[in-house]
């Protein structure tokens, strides 16, 4: 399958991830299209396209671009998981040229700490949600 994944915020299907954040997550279902346009507006998206441009995945990262970044509403249609493209999407994530320098990159999640683990991520003191991957030497 052709898969691809852009930073463009003008070709995302806002319907869509508003549609999936707060009808099939279970930490957005009180989020409003207007939240969600706005918190696009002030993040840096990753789409995930199929072919000519069918959007099946969304992720959002807010950071500061130097020290800190959290990773948000991080998602693969229910209909394209299983397949490899959250890896996927989580790659490009942690490799795209801005987060890939930060010294902090963190994120909450209820169900998936497995998954992140495998990309460097390790809970954080007692939280059951907060994860995070340090990049920083502090000697």
């Amino acid at each position: 399958m052709n898969i691809s994944i852009s930073t463009d915020n003008d070709q995302l299907d806002i319907g869509m991830i508003h549609t999936y954040l707060s009808e099939n997550s279970y930490w957005a279902s009180s989020r409003s299209r207007t939240e969600v346009e706005l918190s696009i507006k002030y993040s840096i998206c990753f789409g995930m396209y199929l072919g000519d441009k069918h959007q099946i995945g969304f992720a959002r990262v807010v950071t500061d671009r130097i020290i800190f970044a959290y990773l948000m509403d991080i998602f693969v249609l229910d209909a394209y998981q299983n397949r490899g493209f959250g890896k996927k999407l989580i790659e490009f994530i942690l490799h795209h040229e801005i987060i890939d320098k930060l010294k902090t990159v963190a994120l909450k999640t209820k169900d998936a700490h497995g998954f992140y683990e495998k990309y460097g991520f390790e809970k954080i003191g007692n939280s059951p949600l907060w994860m995070a991957k340090d990049n920083q030497d502090i000697g």
